[in-house]
């Protein structure tokens, strides 16, 4: 179900400390905006925003980007943002035109509860298909770590053999991560999914670099 837009959604956007309005003028200068050289996570999807702020909080020397396609999303997210933090920064763009923002800089991609495109026909969609691995290919710096959090079995199964023919190595596959001992920062799905009782699949994939 699509969000209804917030009304003040546009003076939202406008004003908001944490998006890089035109993100491809930063491909290959994204430690400058940052203004140090520390690693860069990316979560592709960040929906209403919680996961990666929390992330940027509590790890500081690390720089957050979360990749949002839908406005309205985005909006719903930085109205909750109390505060400027300095590790944080918001991209709105699709998942296709990474290789236009990036170029080697990624050090960890995160995939939390990505649309499961359920159908056949729609499979290409996935993040974790073949398609979206190869443009990842080219935004990682180094070794490539992908992160991922799902409570749909059918993308979470597809997405373990997707990653195997790839070459990325399963790290870690775990079925019921908050029955688990991982260290674990909610994202707002998780937190409604969690209260219903619903299990949530998690994955660490890494695929050193052939360089």
């Amino acid at each position: 179900m699509r969000l209804r837009n917030l009304k003040e959604k546009d003076i939202l956007i406008t004003n908001c400390p944490y998006l890089e309005k035109e993100p491809e003028k930063n491909k290959n200068n994204w430690s400058k905006v940052f203004k140090n050289n520390n690693p860069i996570h990316l979560e592709i999807g960040m929906g209403k925003g919680d996961f990666i702020y929390n992330m940027a909080l509590k790890y500081p020397n690390i720089n957050f980007i979360g990749l949002e396609k839908y406005t309205g999303v985005i909006a719903r997210a930085i109205k909750k943002y109390p505060n400027k933090l300095p590790n944080l920064r918001i991209i709105n763009d699709d998942a296709l035109n990474l290789n236009n923002i990036f170029n080697k800089e990624i050090a960890v991609i995160y995939l939390n509860f990505s649309d499961p495109w359920p159908k056949k026909r729609q499979a290409k969609r996935r993040l974790t298909s073949p398609i979206f691995l190869n443009i990842y290919d080219k935004i990682f710096n180094k070794n490539k770590k992908i992160i991922m959090k799902t409570d749909n079995l059918n993308l979470f199964a597809s997405s373990l053999v997707n990653l195997s023919n790839y070459g990325y190595i399963l790290e870690d596959v775990n079925l019921d991560l908050a029955n688990s001992d991982i260290p674990n920062v909610l994202t707002e799905y998780e937190t409604k999914f969690i209260k219903e009782g619903i299990k949530i699949n998690y994955l660490v994939a890494i695929k050193k670099s052939s360089s």
